[in-house]
């Protein structure tokens, strides 16, 4: 059963409202004094409820004392629903307190079945908070645990969907088998490469990158496998090491494999079922252990179908495939992202709470990648110690529904937010797009002061 605290000097309220709770499987606790009810809110940490008295001294109708016995729950239990109870001339008051965080406040006498209805449904709510702080509580420590385990390369994230992408990479990176990341540009492809290679059994040798699909069709072979001097013209009269030859006994990571042409795929085709290769102008036969990363944003399916990438060498690539998600997808990941591109340019400045509302609705179609830009001009062209809204300079589109947006603030975003808006919380929560309970719930874990 869920009890129910009851605060009220008054006995004939109290018998009610024990009588009315316990016919409906509630638990009710009593207290005739402030002091009484906040040691029994300590003795039973379990408590779900709190119905409150406004006033608790003879001939007093100020509601003073209802309100400093609320913010007295607030310090034991930020968390806890608080129903206050109260006659017109304490309206005032109660609409003050409600907009502090109360749950909701009844006239006296009240009706028992809407009490009941609502005492119901903040229970029913205040229990769907307690699985979403536990499904949150499991997600830090899940983080936390992957840091603890692997060399995650210092990166930003909050996401579910980075989470779990973090855990694959993080398992097939023991393996050598070669690993295909897919996902937009400017999501941080190379970045989720650079987490396998340090996480894998090559992590000691070297990690070569190659834009390949930036690579000049006559200079490809050259650039891969390497040259004889005089093969081509420029190649100068010393032999050319190919990035293969450079990789051995590590890992390559070729970016852009889906723009690589027809002839290099055959030939890297080759070397990929061989780990033999000859350089440019050269009849020797050269073997290099190497572990293939790759990475696209194209849709390499369709280039097969097409006829623009050949279906053996995709099957060599993508023996596993890590799809990185846009920007878009976790938003989770925005706030943190950006404050940290703003500490890597200037730990001084800050955003203001409108500012992290715009970062956050906004879709990033250059995902990552776009995100540093506008904060590294917004940091260059910010005067004062605070980027607002209109410094980010965010072209117009379609918002994100705010209905979407779940976002885990770090403790750095929190400080942020609460000192902008001059340590109000009601305000601070709004711009945070959660509710003021929500709010207290976070700062009280990060032991921020309010």
């Amino acid at each position: 059963m869920d009890k129910i605290l009851i605060i009220d000097d008054n006995s004939v309220i109290v018998s009610a409202l024990e009588i009315l709770l316990s016919l409906h499987d509630l638990q009710p606790l009593c207290a005739i004094t402030p002091q009484a009810g906040l040691q029994l809110l300590r003795e039973n940490r379990d408590i779900s409820l709190v119905i409150q008295d406004m006033n608790f001294t003879a001939d007093t109708t100020s509601g003073e004392e209802g309100r400093e016995l609320f913010f007295a729950i607030r310090e034991i239990n930020p968390d806890l629903p608080i129903i206050l109870l109260t006659a017109w001339t304490q309206l005032e008051m109660a609409v003050e307190l409600v907009r502090a965080g109360a749950a909701d406040y009844l006239g006296k006498p009240w009706d028992d079945n809407k009490l009941v209805s609502t005492i119901n449904n903040l229970l029913e709510l205040g229990e769907l908070q307690k699985r979403q702080r536990a499904s949150q509580q499991q997600a830090i420590n899940a983080r936390r645990e992957l840091q603890d385990m692997f060399n995650l390369c210092d990166i930003i994230y909050r996401s579910d969907k980075m989470q779990q992408l973090l855990e694959m990479a993080t398992q097939v990176a023991k393996s050598d088998v070669p690993v295909l990341i897919t996902g937009p540009n400017g999501a941080g492809k190379e970045k989720v490469a650079e987490i396998v290679q340090a996480n894998s059994q090559l992590r000691n040798g070297p990690f070569v990158k190659i834009n390949v699909g930036a690579l000049p069709e006559d200079l490809m072979e050259a650039e891969l496998f390497g040259a004889e001097p005089g093969a081509y013209t420029g190649a100068g009269n010393k032999p050319r090491e190919g990035r293969f030859e450079a990789a051995d006994g590590g890992t390559l990571f070729l970016d852009e494999i889906g723009e690589l042409s027809a002839s290099g795929q055959v030939k890297l085709l080759r070397v990929l079922q061989t780990g033999e290769f000859q350089r440019l102008g050269s009849s020797q036969t050269r073997k290099a252990k190497v572990r293939v990363i790759s990475a696209t944003n194209s849709d390499l399916p369709q280039a097969i179908a097409n006829g623009s990438f050949r279906q053996d060498l995709f099957y060599r690539l993508n023996v596993i495939e890590l799809r990185l998600p846009p920007l878009c997808e976790r938003p989770e990941d925005i706030a943190p992202l950006a404050i940290n591109f703003l500490q890597e340019n200037s730990s001084s400045k800050k955003l203001s709470p409108q500012a992290v509302t715009a970062l956050t609705r906004y879709q990033w179609p250059g995902n990552v990648r776009e995100l540093q830009n506008v904060m590294q001009r917004a940091s260059v062209l910010c005067r004062g110690d605070t980027i607002d809204e209109a410094l980010l300079a965010l072209p117009e589109q379609a918002p994100m529904d705010r209905a979407e947006i779940h976002f885990e603030p770090s403790r750095e975003l929190l400080q942020q937010i609460l000192a902008s808006c001059n340590g109000i919380i009601a305000q601070a929560a709004r711009e945070l797009g959660m509710s003021r309970q929500a709010l207290y719930r976070r700062l009280e874990k990060h032991g921020i002061p309010y």
